[in-house]
């Protein structure tokens, strides 16, 4: 890694990604580190950031629309009765140290603050392990512990009223081409088909990369995915998909996400054999 604010994961040698703790931007865009750019080992990047469309899309990251109410993944807030609502509402992400820096990897802390006060304290974990000579994983996972004494409600819009929209969680957002991406499963194929459903994996292919996704949290049930294709490209897992989860004081919530990043467009079998190899890794 190189930089204080900017470190760069490698992999065999290769930059695969760069990691921005301390960004600048305005606060309706819930400030909180991300990484930007994301490539394949040929060097083709697979993420956006702050695109025109969705301007809190912030490469990779973790992002959470409703949190006891604060709003830490930027933009509007989805109010029941009201919809889409601009609100003074946002929260940021801030981060404090690493307490592991590598050139494939790293440990950070990070506070969530919201209206002055910390409600959440994370332990992020990201590291970046070779599969093959054209893949490479992204393992990532987040731990919030609820730092308040009164238990913590996480919500999202389709908790809040708005159906098919349960975003919050691990969220990347991909390349987007001329054409929208391929996204299927090992079973099921289509933004409709897979959006809002549990599935060990799940890729997303362009016309010169793939993205593998699976969620790989011990000793709990995995979270469905919340996709986007025809809209925009962008996947992430959905921490409240039917119902608000409460996080009591003192209380953990972890989530691990890998991801394959692979260069050429994946089938199912190459995607399968792919993610075996990352999780198992």
């Amino acid at each position: 890694m190189t930089g204080n604010d900017s470190p760069v994961l490698r992999v065999a040698g290769r930059p695969v990604a760069r990691y921005v703790t301390r960004p600048e931007l305005p606060h309706r865009l819930s400030p909180r580190p991300y990484l930007h750019p994301v490539t394949t080992l040929a060097g083709t990047a697979v993420t956006e950031f702050s695109p025109a469309d969705h301007l809190h899309h912030l490469g990779v990251g973790v992002a959470v629309p409703d949190v006891e109410g604060h709003n830490f993944w930027g933009g509007r807030t989805f109010v029941r009765g009201r919809g889409p609502t601009e609100l003074d509402n946002h929260g940021t992400q801030r981060h404090t140290a690493f307490q592991l820096r590598d050139p494939d990897g790293f440990v950070e802390e990070l506070r969530w603050i919201a209206a002055g006060a910390e409600l959440l304290r994370e332990r992020r974990t990201v590291a970046a392990t070779e599969l093959t000579g054209t893949a490479w994983a992204l393992d990532f996972t987040f731990s919030l512990t609820n730092t308040t004494p009164d238990p913590l409600g996480v919500g999202s819009p389709a908790t809040n009223g708005r159906p098919g929209a349960a975003y919050g969680g691990f969220f990347w957002r991909a390349r987007k081409e001329s054409a929208a991406p391929r996204v299927f499963t090992a079973d099921r194929e289509g933004e409709r088909e897979v959006h809002g459903r549990g599935a060990d994996w799940l890729a997303l292919t362009g016309e010169t990369w793939s993205l593998v996704f699976a969620g790989a949290t011990a000793r709990t049930r995995r979270d469905p995915w919340f996709v986007r294709t025809e809209e925009y490209p962008g996947v992430g897992s959905s921490l409240a998909h039917d119902d608000r989860v409460t996080v009591a004081p003192g209380d953990t919530l972890v989530r691990r996400i890998v991801t394959v990043v692979a260069d050429g467009p994946l089938d199912a079998d190459g995607a399968a054999a792919l993610v075996r190899k990352a999780v198992s890794t």
